[in-house]
């Protein structure tokens, strides 16, 4: 699901702007995560979901206010940025340690939280925290799913407390709710 925020989220900001971008990509990303979690539900991991749920809860009002105040421009670079080094990463092939304390998942949810806030970038973060969780594949997933579901009803919440639900937003929305559940099952079929 946070690939969709990674290739979605830069396009929009381009083509209708992030104050429009971001609440559609998190009314998609609800769509894409209860088609994803209809087969996968019972492997979600509740404890890991619970505290990457509540952390983020902290940091998701910071991106928010980040996301309404702050410059066009300043956003697009943040995000640029935070692209640019979640892709680093990945191209590093670095072994990350793994995470055995629950109470590590602090800064990864905070941080997770102002992104989604600001973006719906909340993947990378969660991403990270998983992989060094060393859930299983569909441990990581499912769990993954879980929290981007009530992640993103909080962040979509949050965008429409801030008056970021437009009517061109939700036309968006409603015509890409066919596509969304479309491109995920045959996503599902090529993996």
């Amino acid at each position: 699901m946070y690939g969709n925020t990674l290739i979605a989220m830069p396009l929009l900001v381009l083509v209708i702007g992030a104050k429009a971008g971001a609440p559609l990509v998190a009314l998609c990303g609800i769509v894409i995560s209860v088609v994803m979690l209809s087969k996968t539900w019972h492997e979600i991991d509740l404890k890991d979901t619970f505290y990457l749920l509540l952390t983020s809860l902290l940091g998701i009002p910071a991106g928010l206010v980040f996301l309404t105040t702050a410059p066009e421009y300043i956003i697009k670079s943040i995000l640029g940025l935070v692209l640019i080094g979640f892709g680093l990463y990945n191209l590093s092939g670095l072994k990350l340690p793994e995470i055995r304390k629950q109470y590590l998942v602090l800064p990864f949810g905070i941080i997770a939280g102002m992104l989604g806030g600001a973006y719906n970038a909340n993947g990378p973060p969660v991403v990270i925290y998983g992989v060094m969780r060393g859930l299983s594949k569909e441990k990581f997933r499912a769990t993954l799913q879980g929290y981007f579901l009530i992640s993103n009803l909080a962040i979509a919440i949050g965008h429409g407390v801030s008056r970021l639900w437009r009517q061109q937003v939700l036309i968006y929305f409603i015509l890409s709710i066919p596509i969304a559940i479309l491109a995920v099952l045959l996503g599902e079929r090529l993996v």
